[in-house]
């Protein structure tokens, strides 16, 4: 059993982290996808609205669509690829203020009562950004070591 575990512990610290990665890219991607289409996002009219107050008026309409999904499109891409992943996280960095901006900007359209299903629709962002640091994290060095590699043994730390 203890081999197993070590077994599990090895291969999840060697790949879960570029799973994590790959699948928030596709995430990213889908998304970003949909926002190209006019009529097709359910975000839409939010991502919208939010760009355009965020960029004082600057981007409206169709223009702040193709920039939201543009910008979803190559965070996904760096994220699935690995290739200019520093800079997509840098813009997901950025991206990330605006997908939270809503509750700022719209609180009490998407809290009347109840949140509405567009509050919940960003409140699932938390996640994004969580697993955002987690890559981060490792594409600045940080590493996920399994338990025997740092000395201990299996047995030690579960007991622990």
């Amino acid at each position: 059993m203890t081999t197993m575990i070590s077994r599990l512990a090895g291969w999840l610290a060697r790949h879960s982290i570029d799973i994590l990665r790959v699948s928030l890219g596709l995430v990213f991607v889908a998304f970003g996808t949909l926002k190209f289409f006019p009529g097709v996002s359910p975000a839409e009219a939010l991502s919208v609205a939010t760009l355009e107050k965020l960029s004082l008026g600057m981007l409206s309409g169709y223009a702040a669509q193709f920039v939201v999904a543009g910008m979803e499109v190559f965070i996904g891409l760096t994220l699935v690829t690995g290739r200019l992943l520093k800079t997509g996280l840098v813009v997901m960095a950025g991206a990330l203020g605006g997908f939270f901006a809503p509750y700022v900007l719209f609180f009490t359209d998407l809290f009347p009562g109840a949140p509405t299903l567009e509050a919940q629709y960003i409140f699932k962002d938390i996640v994004l950004a969580a697993a955002a640091m987690v890559i981060a994290a490792r594409a600045l060095g940080a590493r996920l070591v399994p338990v025997q590699e740092r000395g201990e043994r299996v047995e030690e730390r579960v007991a622990a």
